[in-house]
């Protein structure tokens, strides 16, 4: 049995290969959070212990908390319990929308959610990124726009900076890196507007 010491490697390695990523030189920006970092904490302290436990049918619920830190929630939007809010003051969820199981709503910068609009289970929307051209790794907010009466199918990811227009429908298991016209059907991989969608 070896018993010698493990001798930590260092984490950058010098040699004459370009940094691409130095994380040693990363930090979030003043007020990138939008709250001071008290708040925050006890926002996903309030999401683990009152949010997602609470039972299903307990909407009000769910919809008081995330008013109380912030959030824009219009009547009668249905979230799961189970669903994720990074910062709920970023978030706007209108009127009669529906959030479905396990959506993840990574809200670095601003998401809206249109009135009727359904966001559907294992969806996640990622309101940010990290600067790929800079070696400190800047992390960055980009707002995402669901429109009125879209739908955003089951597992869906959609990135930073898109929008959804009305009334789009976004197939299941879809990337969706742009933005997406009104009415139409769009899936793929990436997502594409395949027809117009038909209201019978």
């Amino acid at each position: 049995m070896n018993c010698e010491p493990i001798v930590k490697q260092e984490a950058m390695q010098t040699t004459n290969e370009p940094t691409f990523q130095d994380l040693r030189r990363f930090s979030i920006p003043s007020g990138f959070r939008g709250r001071n970092a008290v708040l925050v904490q006890l926002w996903w302290i309030c999401q683990a212990l009152l949010f997602r436990p609470s039972p299903q049918f307990l909407y009000g619920w769910r919809r008081f908390l995330l008013r109380a830190f912030g959030a824009r929630v219009g009547k009668g939007v249905l979230l799961r319990p189970t669903v994720v809010v990074t910062y709920p003051w970023k978030v706007t969820l209108g009127e009669y929308s529906w959030i479905g199981d396990d959506v993840v709503l990574y809200s670095l910068g601003p998401i809206e959610i249109g009135a009727h609009a359904v966001v559907s289970q294992r969806s996640y929307l990622c309101g940010g990124d990290h600067d790929p051209a800079r070696a400190d790794f800047a992390i960055r907010s980009k707002p995402i726009r669901i429109g009125e009466q879209a739908w955003v199918a089951a597992d869906v990811f959609i990135s930073p900076g898109v929008t959804i227009e009305r009334g789009a429908l976004i197939g299941a298991r879809s990337t969706v890196f742009t933005d997406m016209p009104a009415g139409m059907v769009c899936f793929g991989h990436p997502c594409r507007p395949i027809k117009r969608r038909e209201i019978a």
